[in-house]
């Protein structure tokens, strides 16, 4: 091997050529090397794979390394009393390989639950969470490292899934050449946006494991198809909403998305509407799901004497809070945040307006502030009444749960709800300090350590829709690294009553908090037995258990949107996410996820570098309590994963597909209406477990050059699997569930659905006997879908008005 840069081997010795003198001792190594491999394998038949990441790195090294092995493998080949057989081959050979063996030789074992492919093999569920690769390295870290990018990666997804859904409408609706112009003169930005999020999906992208200019590149790239994005919308919703019928790409837009970023590593900033007397801004929201939205809405202000209004100029209850900011010595921005209940048709727009001098209407509703604070002065800002909170606890409480914190450390400790029963939640701040971990690995000292001192600030605010408890702890640092708000809402009956909002302001910023990894822990008095449950991918969830016989870091596991421990009880406490993070539930009843992490050192897994460009950031989670009704099922006995409820279902969607939000650039006078407008594309709201993944043009450019008998559109549903036992608070404003097949020709509202086609999910394959999709007749000619649990299906159509 001369002449090639190579690290010695682990034991200290430099590779040497094979040659004809040392081929026997070097082949009878090699073979009792497999030989010893040989015991791990049910069949004869092994796969030693060869490589890494780093080698074959040029022609003459792989050439170099094709001739040493060659001459072994002839050597072998070449010695019938050797009995073994070596060659090169690919996967596909090893299989072909395995299952000529297997034809000749029955491997199966008594009673074993064999795999449905192939007789004597077992089959195998789960996955290989949590990866080790030697010692104590558990590749847990890379669960969390980059938060910031995980999160601006979830953000472009759903707002790409928007801007395909509004450039289909646009089309759908559209039949004259004038109003294509906007859609397909955006077509490219729209690609290059796949692309850009397409690309953060590789394995050092999304991991948060690639080198600091790789990141700055992935965010730039993202940031750029954002503002894109946010720009078409900003357009669309003006032809939709029949404000402007004939836009090209030139004119400005009249809205703006209600929250910016400056800048690709920047936290969105929203846009405050100016509310000046006698005029009104318009509002206008995009629900991207499939039911109608009715939750509380938020916009800033920058004065809290407004009213708000609905598209029909009919007031609408609403309530005025202060703004808030990480900020000890500036807690109040000085501008303020404005909330209404809001109704949104499903994938629809509806209009509202924020006026001031509006005659006839009260005015938002100002709230109460209480404050807690040691030592500082604390101005009440104006024109709110404040007042001192007396005790230890406070509690803040809706309809459906009443929850109470400790003043003293600002943390939430109970949550009760309004069927008598109660929990314990325990909330804690950590950190642990880490000087061995890396980007991929997580390697704590000791357990994590709590931070929050007795002493900070807290501010509640009560309000008739909304209230909250802002907490900035004391911490042994003059600027905490975390502030955080704990949020309840008043909806009649909507799926908001349930959940409980918190959101958390991360900064970890600057050398005091190298090697430290922060996380907030619940306490509960859960009985989960260290038995919990994470998704993969937003899709299933996998159950996971934790072992005293591996260390800390091989306890925690990946939780894309959703973990949640329950008890033989029935009770379950779930936490969605709207960003990847790691979880774990290391005692009984704790569920503990980790928020962000600073590392200085370089793991030696192929980066190079350590994590020290952490970002100021919010993590936002939607916690629910639910009651199971019948309890029969033992969770921790059961080895099989649980599924969400259905409710639970559409608080994730909720979170991970939020409402968009548009405000008009200029205001407009209060004596000047416009009609009412909306745009309210569907038929009727699909049933509530029914999920459109997607709705889109795949090929927008290519739009008016297709024929019109080639289906232009495509639709791709899926249908949520949800446990039953949890429906009745589930079914929360439910009319349905996708037991009934639906009508793909009557779902729109003035479209007509021609040439209905199953497609598999690449589009390239449409024999319905292959997919599998036969069951339900010939859905060309009736239309009608009907979709398993756990399917995901995909139809090509051709959209037109109605004439």
């Amino acid at each position: 091997m001369r002449g090639f840069v190579y690290e010695l081997c682990p034991w200290g010795e430099h590779p040497v050529e094979t040659n004809q003198e040392n081929v026997e001792e070097r082949a009878l190594k090699l073979l009792d090397q497999y030989k010893k491999k040989s015991t791990l394998y049910r069949t004869n038949t092994l796969l030693v794979p060869l490589g890494d990441d780093f080698r074959y790195i040029s022609i003459d090294e792989a050439e170099a390394q094709f001739r040493n092995y060659q001459l072994l493998f002839d050597y072998i080949n070449s010695n019938p009393s050797l009995n073994a057989e070596a060659k090169f081959g690919t996967l596909d050979d090893y299989f072909r390989t395995l299952r000529e063996e297997s034809d000749r030789i029955n491997y199966s074992r008594p009673g074993e639950l064999g795999s449905g492919q192939i007789g004597g093999f077992p089959s195998l569920s789960g996955d290989f969470f949590t990866y080790a690769d030697r010692n104590q390295d558990y590749w847990s870290g890379y669960y969390v490292s980059r938060p910031f990018f995980k999160a601006v990666d979830r953000v472009l997804e759903h707002t790409l899934r928007a801007a395909e859904m509004m450039m289909a409408f646009l089309l759908g609706y559209c039949q004259r050449g004038s109003c294509e112009k906007l859609p397909i003169g955006f077509s490219y930005k729209l690609t290059a946006a796949r692309r850009n999020l397409a690309l953060f999906q590789h394995h050092d992208g999304v991991t948060g494991t690639a080198k600091d200019h790789v990141v700055e590149d992935y965010g730039t790239r993202m940031h750029t198809s954002l503002q894109d994005l946010q720009i078409f919308m900003s357009k669309a919703i003006e032809v939709l909403l029949g404000i402007r019928h004939e836009k090209s790409d030139q004119i400005p837009a009249q809205f703006e998305p209600a929250q910016v970023r400056s800048k690709y590593d920047a936290q969105p900033v929203h846009n405050a509407i100016s509310a000046n007397e006698g005029t009104a801004q318009s509002v206008v929201l995009f629900n991207p799901l499939e039911q109608t939205s009715d939750e509380v809405v938020m916009v800033i202000v920058n004065r809290p004497d407004v009213t708000v209004l609905d598209s029909n100029w009919t007031c609408v209850k609403s309530q005025v809070s202060p703004e808030l900011q990480h900020d000890k010595s500036k807690i109040f921005t000085g501008r303020h945040r404005v909330h209404w209940k809001a109704s949104v048709p499903p994938l629809g727009l509806q209009v509202y307006y924020i006026a001031n001098g509006f005659v006839g209407c009260e005015k938002a509703k100002l709230v109460k502030l209480k404050y807690f604070t040691k030592g500082t002065d604390f101005s009440c800002p104006i024109p709110y009444s404040c007042s001192k909170l007396e005790g230890d606890a406070v509690v803040i409480r809706n309809r459906r749960q009443t929850l109470t914190f400790n003043v003293d450390l600002g943390l939430l400790q109970k949550i009760s709800r309004d069927d008598g029963s109660q929990n314990d939640v325990g909330e804690e701040i950590g950190m642990y300090s880490s000087p061995e971990s890396g980007a991929y690995l997580f390697k704590p000292n000791g357990d994590a350590e709590a931070i929050v001192q007795p002493g900070g600030q807290l501010v509640v605010s009560e309000g008739p829709l909304m209230q909250e408890v802002y907490s900035y702890p004391k911490t042994a640092w003059e600027k905490s690294p975390i502030s955080h708000s704990t949020r309840i809402y008043n909806g009649d009956n909507s799926v908001q009553e349930f959940v409980i909002e918190k959101e958390y302001h991360v900064e970890l910023l600057g050398g005091t908090f190298n090697d430290r990894e922060l996380i907030v822990r619940y306490k509960t008095d859960f009985d989960n037995k260290r038995v919990f449950y994470s998704d993969l991918n937003g899709f299933q969830m996998s159950r996971r258990e934790t072992y005293d016989k591996i260390p800390l870091q091989g306890n925690y596991y990946p939780m894309p949107s959703l973990a949640y421990m329950q008890g033989p009880d029935g009770h379950r406490f779930s936490v969605h996410s709207r960003q990847s993070l790691g979880v774990a539930s290391l005692k009984n009843g704790w569920l503990e996820i980790m928020l962000d992490r600073r590392l200085v050192r370089d793991d030696g897994r192929g980066l190079g570098q350590g994590v020290m460009d952490n970002r100021a950031m919010n993590v936002i989670f939607h916690i629910l309590v639910e009651s199971n009704i019948s309890s029969a099922s033992n969770p921790i006995s059961n080895p099989l994963p649980l599924s969400p409820s259905l409710l639970s279902n559409r608080v994730g969607a909720r979170l991970n597909y939020p409402l968009h939000t548009f405000i008009s650039k200029k205001p407009q006078e209060v004596s000047v209406q416009p009609p009412p407008r909306s745009f309210s594309p569907l038929a009727f709201s699909l049933p509530c477990d029914l999920h459109i993944v997607s709705f889109k043009v795949p090929r927008p450019a290519k739009y008016s050059l297709q024929p019109i008998e080639d289906p232009r559109f495509l639709l791709i549903l899926q249908r949520w699997h949800w446990d039953s036992s949890y429906c009745r608070k589930g079914r929360a404003q439910c009319s349905s569930v996708g037991n009934e097949p639906i009508s793909l020709f009557d779902m729109f509202k003035g479209l007509a659905v021609l040439n209905a086609r199953a497609t598999s999910l690449n589009l390239l394959h449409e024999d319905t006997e292959m997919l599998g999709y036969t069951e339900q007749g010939d859905v060309a000619q009736e239309g009608h879908v009907l979709i398993s649990p756990m399917e995901i299906q995909a139809y090509k159509l051709e959209v037109r008005p109605h004439e």
